[in-house]
């Protein structure tokens, strides 16, 4: 199987499987990429999932579309984006239609009901992995306090207490603006003492 269809196939099982949204692909993206088929190490995972982050629009396409980038180029960024969309697509418009069609009946509201729990710990589990990739670069079994990155954990410290006690003032866009700001400076600072 070549890289293309390897990636169209991993791209389909990722839209085909994220539920609740785009950070519960970040986990399924992962599994196919880096633990799967090896196709990239999870520093550069780790990388790309800041950058798709970073920019506008939903996570789950970004990180698609960038990892098919840093793969197979523009074609792959196409070919990523189309297998992680097509599956959604499909059952978003089935769904819809079931629905509204079905929307009053007391085991639809139960369905989803019972489907929250596993979507907040998908959104949980990949926001643990990228915690544990930038504070240890290591996954949650793998990390230890001897390879704790001070910086990074200073960073997440103030950025997470000053969006929690001024969430209303200081908003998401400053602090992710701010901290790359300071983590470039402290690191020059640190490049040049060592």
């Amino acid at each position: 199987m070549n890289l293309l269809t390897k990636l169209f196939f991993a791209f389909m099982q990722v839209g085909l499987f994220s539920v609740g949204g785009g950070y519960a692909a970040i986990p399924l993206i992962q599994e196919q990429i880096v633990n799967i088929y090896g196709l990239m190490t999870i520093e550069e995972f780790s990388d790309l999932i800041t950058i798709a982050e970073m920019t506008p629009g939903p996570i789950s396409i970004n990180s698609s579309t960038f990892v098919g980038t840093r793969l197979a180029g523009a074609f792959g960024a196409i070919i990523c984006t189309l297998g992680c969309i097509i599956p959604s697509f499909i059952i978003c418009l089935t769904l819809a239609h079931f629905y509204y069609k079905y929307r009053s009946f007391s085991g639809v509201q139960k369905v989803l009901s019972a489907m929250r729990p596993a979507v907040v710990v998908l959104i949980g589990s990949a926001g643990i992995s990228i915690l544990m990739l930038a504070l240890f670069n290591a996954t949650l079994f793998e990390a230890s306090l001897s390879n704790l990155r001070f910086i990074e954990l200073g960073i997440f410290a103030v950025s997470l207490f000053l969006l929690r006690k001024f969430k209303h003032k200081v908003g998401a866009i400053k602090v992710i603006l701010g901290s790359g700001v300071v983590g470039t400076i402290l690191y020059l600072i640190c490049g040049a003492i060592a």
